[in-house]
Formats: structure tokens, sequence, C-alpha cells
């Protein structure tokens, strides 16, 4: 074929080239990043447990669920849960709400000594802790959540248990490793600020643009391949 006739295909290969690179660059190494490292391990499911065996019978939880109901606005559902040493009922109406499941009063927030505690209770790690605070707003690997407390322990990947300030129930478990695979997960949508759009704008332009480069660079290819340069050059 005419090499003149190439020309403008050579020229948006090259140009897309420059303007991609960067990018195919970070989808390549985050696929290999996010691919390398096991879910379970982003999820921290080795680091800490989200939940904990009830300790409790049913005998034991001695409120009057009678009068819980009548304290609770269109009432869907009660379960029977517990914190530390203590039974809880929670219960799901208009609002949510938690009662001592022996007094019936309602839940007292736990303290920072009990937070400890219950922090502790669901660690499956042996490093001391580093820090404990509590917060009105969490970070953005918590979703902003309200009023929670933030654990942290000196491992090697910074383990940080959040839990409910209301409750001491656990949140969720963030690590060094999740936050690694959140950055190459933010690169690879390229969502770069609540990193959970898959839909953005900026993402679906630079893949059709790299459809684009991939389907120039196969109309070069195949116009001009190299096995008929080898025959070219055998003749």
């Amino acid at each position: 074929m005419n090499k003149t006739a190439l020309k403008p295909a050579r020229k948006i290969h090259k140009y897309l080239g420059y303007l991609l690179a960067l990018q195919i660059f970070a989808w390549l190494l985050g696929g290999f990043v996010m691919s390398a490292i096991p879910l379970d391990m982003v999820h921290g499911k080795h680091l800490a447990q989200r939940h904990l065996d009830n300790p409790f019978q049913s005998t034991d939880y001695t409120a009057s669920l009678d009068d819980l109901k009548l304290r609770t606005t269109n009432l869907q559902k009660i379960e029977f849960t517990h914190f530390l040493e203590r039974p809880i009922i929670k219960t799901t109406g208009d609002t949510i709400r938690f009662f001592d499941g022996q007094s019936g009063m309602p839940l007292t927030p736990p303290t920072e000594s009990q937070i400890r505690q219950q922090a502790q209770a669901h660690y499956l790690g042996n490093a001391q802790l580093a820090s404990i605070e509590q917060l009105q707003t969490g970070p953005r690997e918590v979703q902003y959540r309200h009023n929670i407390w933030r654990v942290v322990y000196s491992d090697w990947v910074n383990t940080t248990i959040y839990l409910d300030s209301v409750t001491g129930q656990v949140i969720t478990v963030r690590s060094t490793l999740w936050r690694i695979f959140d950055f190459f997960w933010m690169l690879h949508i390229m969502d770069y600020d609540e990193r959970d759009d898959f839909n953005n704008p900026l993402l679906i332009s630079f893949s059709a643009t790299s459809v684009l480069f991939c389907i120039s660079g196969m109309v070069l290819l195949l116009r001009s391949p190299p096995w008929r340069r080898r025959r070219i050059q055998r003749k």
C-alpha cells in the first residue's frame, strides 16, 4: 500500500500514543497490583473480625419487648446483639435505636476504655495499640461517617478499626494494603475525588481514545505487516 495513504494513520497513532502513554501505563500497573493482592487481604479479614459470636442466650434478654415496641415508631425488626459483656437489643423502625438487653434503658455511648476493649476483642494481631481517637466526621475511607472511633495498631500494615461511637460496633477495617489498592483503583477508574464512579466522563473519553489508538495501530500493522518486508528483502 502507498506509504502516503498510511501517513494520517501513523500521525494519529503517534499523537494518541503521546496522549495515552501515562494512563495506559497506570491501567497496566494498577491491574497488576490489584490482581496481585488477594481481596481478602485488602478487606482485612486476616487482621480483624467484623463480627463476634453472640455469647448470650435469648433468656439473657430480660427487657420487656412490649415496652420496646411502644417506644419504637413503626417497628419493623428487633435484633438481639451484644457489646462486650452486655446484651443489647436493636430495634428498627422510623429510626434505629439500641437498648440495654436487661434493663430496657436506652444504650449509653461506650467510654474510651470500652472501645479499647472492643477493638482488641476484634483484632487478630499481636501489635500494640498505636492511637485511639473519636472523630466527629471520619475520613473518606469510612465514607465520611459521623461520630466514630478510630483505633490504629502498630503492625506492619497499620491496621485501623473504625467503630460506631453510639453502639461500639465495628464499622469497617482498613490498612495500608487497602489504601494501596484504593490508590490504584483511583488511577484505574480515573475518579480522583470519591473513587467510586466507574462511568465518569474522563474514563469514558480516555477509553474511547484508547480504542482509536488500538484501531490505528492495527491498520498500520495490517497494511504493512513485518512478513511482507521479509519477502521483499529475500527477493
